[in-house]
């Protein structure tokens, strides 16, 4: 059974942390997307996802993470992902995402990784 997906966020520095729960497919991808977007009008350029408890990104969840890093690739902008179960990472690797985004250990990393 899937395990249905929530999110939390919070503002840090002017950047903006999303923790996900769970599998990340249209509608997780769709969550991560809104709650980008409502940041990203006011001008926050700089995003920390947690991924430690999603283990599942299908490609239409992939499709929306591609969405943010060309929106925030275009702005000179930033994605840090943290906390990535091994096969997310690896499927990450393989399309290629981290030419554009970044990873990091955990969101305090990724913190200070924007420095």
């Amino acid at each position: 059974m899937e395990q249905s997906f929530s999110l939390t966020s919070e503002l840090r520095q002017n950047r903006l942390v999303i923790v996900t729960s769970g599998y990340i497919n249209n509608i997780g991808g769709e969550a991560i997307a809104k709650e980008f977007d409502k940041h990203f009008a006011n001008n926050v350029k700089e995003i920390v996802i947690n991924l430690e408890q999603s283990k599942v990104v299908n490609s239409i969840g992939m499709s929306f993470l591609l969405e943010i890093i060309e929106q925030l690739h275009d702005v000179q902008g930033k994605v840090v992902f943290t906390n990535m179960d091994p096969a997310v990472e690896k499927m990450l690797t393989i399309m290629g995402l981290f030419e554009f985004a970044g990873k990091a250990a955990n969101v305090d990393d990724a913190m200070r990784s924007f420095s």
